[in-house]
């Protein structure tokens, strides 16, 4: 069981959006201290928050992450992108910046902060996918976040031994900036985070922070082509 209160924790992406949520959420419930990082310096007022400058293209700025964060114990994999990208005729630089974001952004934090949360006793390391990891139409997003997803179960394989708990969280449509021209009902941030904290408090390894992220995963077993994004990439 891994515990919020009094630990340590880090979060990628935590300047703004779902990341600045989780922030909040983690404080609210007793974390002491919280690395949040961006793609640019910035400023947090709070005692417990070390803002620090990231970007997760890079390995040695995760590698100088996990040297500043060596008390870590808890890490939130949130930092990532997203452009409505089509695989066939979109720009395949913007794919590609999508999975180096998405998906080897992920696996850069993770294989940095593996020795760290191993030598703080295991802790946890909690990876953001998407409700599009499952459904077809989103592009190169969808495609990455998929990526992604099968990272974190082979994460959970490969760091079950040093007692770290891989967690993937699943969300839907959140009311951030990422999804703001996409014309369907959205969860707000705090909801979504404290959904997060809520499974990663209950032992969860496989976090499903809504319903329509529930519903597609019920799905899964059906016929592929219902595996379908309504808003297309």
């Amino acid at each position: 069981m891994v515990a919020v209160k009094d630990a340590v924790v880090v979060v990628t992406g935590g300047r703004r959006g779902l990341g600045a949520a989780l922030v909040d959420e983690v404080l609210a419930r007793g974390a002491r201290k919280v690395y949040a990082t961006g793609r640019a310096s910035f400023t947090d007022s709070r005692p417990e928050v070390v803002p620090v400058e990231l970007e997760v293209r890079s390995a040695e700025s995760a590698a100088a992450l996990a040297r500043l964060a060596s008390d870590a114990e808890i890490v939130f994999n949130n930092a990532g992108i997203m452009t409505p990208t089509p695989l066939v005729t979109g720009d395949l630089r913007e794919i590609e910046t999508m999975f180096d974001v998405n998906a080897f952004g992920l696996l850069r934090v993770a294989r940095a902060f593996a020795p760290v949360l191993a030598a703080n006793g295991g802790g946890a390391l909690v990876d953001m996918h998407s409700v599009l990891s499952w459904l077809a139409g989103a592009g190169g997003y969808g495609a990455s976040k998929a990526a992604a997803w099968s990272i974190t179960n082979s994460l959970r394989t490969e760091l079950a031994a040093q007692n770290t708990r891989v967690v993937g969280v699943h969300a839907g449509f959140i009311d951030t900036d990422m999804v703001s021209a996409i014309p369907l009902p959205k969860a707000t941030p705090a909801e979504i985070a404290a959904a997060i904290l809520d499974g990663l408090e209950a032992g969860d390894v496989e976090i499903l922070a809504d319903d329509i992220t529930t519903a597609t995963k019920a799905a899964l077993s059906g016929p592929v082509e219902a595996l379908a994004f309504p808003g297309g990439a």
